[in-house]
């Protein structure tokens, strides 16, 4: 009898058990409690990612977009407002951007 193959969560979560501190794969693993509508899951894995990896941009939005559907919206906007300067610092302008219309559209 075989085992049933395991799903991209659990893919994901062996690999990060393996390399904690590979950001791209902590990213992936929030997208996948997103996607599997797993708000606390999510939340901690973006959490953490802030924590140890300040600098990686692609979190902030979807972080920020998460908190938005949420209805917390203060929290996206510290979130966004971070990111903003996190993405100028690099030289992200095109996340920069993005992270602005949201929080424009937050008022």
């Amino acid at each position: 009898m075989s085992e049933a193959p395991k799903s991209r969560r659990q893919r994901l979560e062996e690999f990060l058990a393996r390399h904690p501190n590979d950001p791209f794969t902590r990213y992936g693993l929030a997208l996948e409690c997103v996607r599997e509508d797993d708000v606390a899951g999510a939340l901690e894995q973006f959490s953490i990612l802030a924590q140890q990896h300040p600098d990686y941009v692609p979190a902030y939005l979807q972080h920020a977009q998460l908190l938005v559907r949420l209805e917390r919206r203060e929290e996206a906007r510290r979130v966004l407002s971070r990111g903003v300067t996190i993405a100028r610092q690099k030289g992200d302008t095109h996340a920069a951007d993005e992270m602005l219309q949201l929080l424009q559209s937050l008022g």
